[in-house]
């Protein structure tokens, strides 16, 4: 994967802005703080509001959007005028995020068996009721050699559509 000088990360949930901070400060990406711009991850789903707050102010480089998000369908729409200045990496967390905390509590075999969404799962079977919060991911997770074996494994059982990437994708070796 070819990232662009500029860097924006734009995560969907709270609980995928924790993974990636937990990686951020522990400088496992393969791209820093100081590359991102607000040197934060950012919060904004729509390509247009994206578009509006970041990209008028005339960035003479390519700008890499990297989004963190369970869903495959949610488009990032921009104008004809920033298409070719942004290069969109879509990085799938599939069904959804707590599938690190099911794969690092070594529950996916129950968690199939389920039918459940992974976060009902975690909150009624693993008791964790708050773990689509912030706060709770980042405690979780706070070593983060158990967050990169949760990104592995998943990386490992997961389906991938074509140009698609996963978390795996953005560790550095």
């Amino acid at each position: 994967m070819e990232l662009a000088k500029y860097k924006a990360c734009i995560c969907e949930g709270s609980a995928e802005q924790a993974i990636i901070d937990v990686l951020l400060d522990n400088a496992l990406l393969i791209f820093s703080r100081e590359d991102m711009l607000e040197e934060s991850v950012i919060r904004c789903r729509d390509g247009k509001q994206f578009e509006a707050k970041y990209l008028r102010k005339g960035f003479a480089d390519k700008i890499s959007v990297i989004r963190v998000l369970d869903s495959r369908r949610e488009n990032f729409k921009l104008s004809k005028a920033y298409e070719q200045k942004v290069d969109v990496i879509n990085i799938v967390t599939a069904p959804e995020i707590e599938m690190l905390i099911i794969l690092n509590e070594d529950k996916y075999s129950e968690f199939k068996r389920s039918g459940e969404k992974p976060s009902e799962f975690c909150k009624k079977h693993l008791k964790m009721s708050s773990v689509k919060t912030y706060d709770f991911v980042k405690e979780y997770f706070s070593d983060p050699s158990v967050l990169v074996a949760s990104i592995k494994e998943y990386h490992r059982i997961s389906k991938k559509r074509k140009g698609e990437y996963t978390l795996l994708e953005l560790l550095k070796d």
